[in-house]
């Protein structure tokens, strides 16, 4: 077994035992960003959602009226949660691997998910494939900031609260890949999403270990990361800090 199929296994598995804490979630399940991304896929026939988790963006979908919309995602208790809570089919899949036919789709979309794929190309590249000539991948992910110092804290917190974090990467990249995937990028938004810290390492379950590197981390940032990610404190307590997200529109 290679590297990287043991740690989507591991991935799927840790996923499947949070699908009901994904559904709640203030993150995944509402949001400007959310609004945008559906918006983006509204004039497609049939549409396919990679990463879907608990559901929310192939819902969002959905309800801007597409007719056929199709969830992926790797942890089958997510793409049951799915299909139960906004009525779409669903497929188990690995995204960098999708089971379905060249230029199967009109719109393809992926919402803070990406971060857990190791080949993020290899995935970009199966997008690019199953996404018809004329058609659109609306893309969004947390997105790591052009200086390395504050790229590494950025990656470093979020493996301390979740083993499955990958890495999240620059805009620089992401547009890289695209346009050797075939896409044009038409549209890029980059939005500041406030993050409840409680909630956030509630969510996963982060051992008492790992919170206590992550009290230590944002209380010892590097410059310029505490007016970045807007790190709150009161009374002495981590309350919160802001994610950067990328939003993209390409079109194939």
């Amino acid at each position: 077994m290679t590297d990287d199929t043991s740690r989507k296994r591991e991935a799927a598995a840790a996923f499947d035992e949070s699908a009901s804490e994904y559904l709640e979630s203030d993150v995944h399940r509402a949001g400007d960003d959310l609004a945008q991304l559906a918006s983006w896929c509204s004039e497609a026939n049939r549409a396919l959602d990679v990463a879907t988790g608990a559901g929310h963006t192939a819902g969002a979908i959905a309800d801007q009226g597409v007719e056929h919309v199709v969830a992926t995602d790797a942890a089958p208790k997510m793409v049951e949660t799915a299909t139960t809570e906004f009525n779409i089919a669903g497929v188990v899949s690995d995204a960098e691997r999708l089971p379905f036919a060249d230029g199967s789709f009109d719109a393809v979309a992926c919402r803070i998910a990406a971060h857990h794929f190791p080949n993020p190309e290899a995935f970009v590249e199966d997008v690019a494939r199953v996404t018809a000539d004329g058609g659109v991948f609306a893309l969004e992910d947390n997105v790591a900031p052009a200086e390395s110092e504050l790229d590494a804290f950025l990656n470093e917190v979020e493996r301390l609260r979740d083993p499955t974090h990958v890495r999240s990467h620059t805009e620089s990249e992401w547009r890289q890949w695209l346009t050797e995937a075939g896409f044009d990028v038409e549209e890029r938004l980059l939005l500041s999403k406030e993050i409840d810290y409680r909630d956030w390492v509630r969510q996963l379950e982060t051992p008492a270990e790992n919170r206590a590197q992550l009290r230590e981390a944002f209380a010892d940032p590097p410059a310029g990361a505490s007016e970045l990610f807007d790190i709150t404190y009161e009374d002495g307590e981590l309350v919160s800090f802001s994610n950067l997200k990328l939003l993209v529109l390409a079109r194939r």
